[in-house]
C-alpha cells in the first residue's frame, strides 16, 4: 500500500510525477544476445561504479547487426538508468549511447529537470522503489509505476544549486570514506604482517615437524543422508565450511542432527580446543578452533578436525600457525594441486610440516602478545568500520535534506507550503 506524507517545500518546488518532466522511459531489454563482439556497450548491473557509466567500464559489447536483428534500444547519452528489479533504486547517467539488460528501465531528462538531480533523486529513493515493487522472489516495479512516482522539483536553478552542493559533499565524503577504508585495510594488515613474520623468522628452540607427529587426530566427517532435508531445528551441531573463518566461528546457518545421525559420525566427534580446517572449495584453508559452547558437535566432508597432542603444541597456537600467510600460502597451494577442484586430503595434512619453539612456555609467550596486537588491532578495525558507517548515514541524511529543500550552501532555504509526497 502507498504511504503519503506531508512535507513542507520551499516556495517555487512542486510535487509532479515523474513522467511530466521524463520524454521517454526506455524499457527494460528482455532478450539477452547470443553473441558479444561489437562495439556498443551492453550494460548490466555489475558494471555501474560510479555516476557515470562510460564504455570503458562495460566488459560485454554487441554489434550494430544484432542491436537491429533482435532489435534492441539504444539508451540515448545523459539518459538515466534506474534499476528495476536486482538492486532496486541503484543508477548512473549513460556517458555514451549503449544498451542495458532486463535490470534497468531509462529515464531521458526534458528540459526541466537536471540529469544530475534526477541521478540523485533516484538514487536517494531505493527504500520507496522497494516498497512499491512486486514480486514473490524477485521484485519488480513496472514502468507504469515509475510513471506515477511523485518528486519535489525545484526551479532549474535551485536544481543545479543542489546538485553542485551535492556533488562537492559527496567527493568530501568518498575521500573520507576512501581514507577510513585504507585505515582498516592498514589496521587488518598490521596484526597480519606481524603473524607472518613470527613464523617466517621462527627462533632459537624451534623445531619442524609433520603434522602427524603433533596430531592424536586428523580426519573429517560427511553429510548425513538426506543432505539439507535431514537438518535439524536443534540437536547436535554440525559444523560446515560456511562456519569456518580465519580465528572465528561463525554460528550463522549452523546446522543440526539428531542422535542417531550424530552416531553416524561419532569417529568426527569434535573434543575442546580441536583446530577446524576447511579443505574443500573456494574457502579452503580457512581455520578456527572450534568453541567449546557448541559441543557436543560433529563435521562434515569439507571440514578437517586437526586435534594437537597438547604436550607438543598449544591448539590455539596451531591455529595462528595454519592461519598465517606463510602456511597459509602453503596450504593453498597444496589445495590448488586437486584435479578438478580446490582440495586439501587427509594424506597431504598428514605430512605437511609446520614449524614451532619446542617450548610450550615459549609458544604460551607469543600466543599473549599476538593477542595483545590483535585487540589493539580490532579496536582500531571497529573504529575504522563506524567511521565508514557514519559517513554512509551522512550521505543519507543530505540527499534527505536536499529533496525536502532543507540543503544549505548560499542563500538558506526556509520551507514554505505543504504538500504530499509519496514515501
Amino acid at each position: 500500500m502507498i504511504q503519503i506524507e506531508k512535507i513542507s517545500l520551499p516556495k517555487g518546488w512542486e510535487l509532479v510525477r515523474l513522467d511530466s518532466v521524463i520524454k521517454t522511459f526506455i524499457v527494460p531489454q528482455r532478450d539477452r544476445p547470443k553473441t558479444f563482439n561489437g562495439n556498443i556497450p551492453w550494460c548490466r548491473i555489475e558494471d555501474i561504479d560510479g555516476i557515470y557509466l562510460s564504455k570503458s567500464k562495460i566488459g560485454l559489447c554487441v554489434s550494430k547487426e544484432v542491436v537491429e536483428s533482435m532489435p534492441l534500444r539504444v539508451y540515448p547519452k545523459d539518459t538515466v538508468i534506474v534499476s528495476c528489479s536486482a538492486d532496486l533504486g541503484r543508477c548512473a547517467i549513460i556517458a555514451t549511447p549503449l544498451i542495458t539488460n532486463q535490470t534497468f528501465i531509462g529515464l531521458v531528462p526534458s528540459e526541466k529537470i537536471d540529469s544530475l538531480y534526477l541521478y540523485y533523486l533516484m538514487g536517494s529513493k531505493s527504500k520507496m522503489l522497494n516498497n512499491l515493487a512486486t514480486g514473490a522472489t524477485i521484485k519488480y516495479l513496472s514502468k507504469n509505476k515509475f510513471q506515477e512516482l511523485v518528486i519535489p522539483l525545484p526551479p532549474l536553478p535551485e536544481q543545479q544549486r543542489i546538485v553542485s552542493i551535492l556533488n562537492e559533499t559527496f567527493a568530501a565524503i568518498a575521500k573520507a570514506k576512501s581514507n577510513a577504508e585504507q585505515n582498516l585495510k592498514n589496521a587488518k594488515e598490521l596484526f597480519e604482517s606481524y603473524l607472518q613474520g613470527v613464523f617466517e623468522k621462527k627462533g632459537e628452540g624451534w623445531e619442524e615437524k609433520k603434522l602427524i607427529e603433533i596430531t592424536s587426530k586428523i580426519g573429517s566427517g560427511a553429510t548425513p543422508r538426506g543432505g539439507n532435508e535431514s537438518y535439524k531445528s536443534e540437536g547436535i551441531s554440525l559444523v560446515r565450511s560456511m562456519n569456518v573463518h580465519d580465528f572465528e566461528f561463525r554460528e550463522k546457518n549452523l546446522a543440526f542432527i539428531d542422535d542417531q545421525q550424530a552416531k553416524e559420525l561419532n569417529n568426527v566427534t569434535l573434543q575442546e580446543n580441536d583446530v577446524l580446517l576447511n579443505i574443500t572449495g573456494a574457502s579452503v584453508a580457512r581455520c578456527c578452533v572450534i568453541p567449546k559452547e557448541l559441543l557436543p558437535a560433529r563435521v562434515n566432508q569439507h571440514v578437517s578436525i586437526i586435534r594437537a597432542k597438547k604436550e607438543i603444541i598449544d591448539p590455539i597456537f596451531l591455529n595462528l600457525l595454519l592461519t598465517s600467510k606463510f602456511y597459509k600460502d602453503q596450504l593453498l597451494f597444496t589445495g590448488e594441486q586437486g584435479a578438478t577442484r580446490q582440495a586439501i586430503t587427509k594424506a597431504q595434512l598428514e605430512v605437511f610440516k609446520i614449524a614451532f619453539p619446542k617450548s610450550i612456555n615459549e609458544q604460551k609467550s607469543l600466543m599473549i602478545r599476538l593477542g595483545n596486537l590483535s585487540r589493539e588491532t580490532k579496536k582500531l578495525e571497529a573504529i575504522y568500520q563506524q567511521k565508514i558507517k557514519d559517513l554512509e548515514e551522512l550521505k543519507k541524511s543530505v540527499l534527505q535534506k536536499a529533496f525536502s529543500g532543507e540543503l544549505r550552501g548560499g542563500e538558506p532555504v526556509q520551507p514554505k507550503t505543504e504538500k504530499e509526497v509519496v514515501v
